[in-house]
């Protein structure tokens, strides 16, 4: 997809029931930025496998670590 937009692609063990899934998919990218879980959620597209994660916290902090994510070096 190259409309400009920059994802992340992740997986999950959890299967896709009763929201299981994005419950996992959750916590991971939480993880991966250090936060509690409850500062992430599903926006959009819970039923879809392309989604749009909420992250709560310090927009300048978030910033460094996505970066850090999504840099060709890692």
């Amino acid at each position: 997809m190259d409309d400009g937009r920059v994802y992340l692609k992740a997986r999950v063990r959890a299967v896709p029931e009763d929201g299981k899934a994005n419950a996992a998919l959750e916590k991971l990218v939480a993880k991966w930025l250090e936060l509690a879980a409850r500062d992430v959620t599903i926006a959009a597209g819970a039923a879809s496998r392309l989604k749009q994660i909420r992250v709560s916290g310090d927009p300048e902090a978030l910033a460094i670590k996505l970066s850090a994510l999504v840099s060709p070096d890692r």
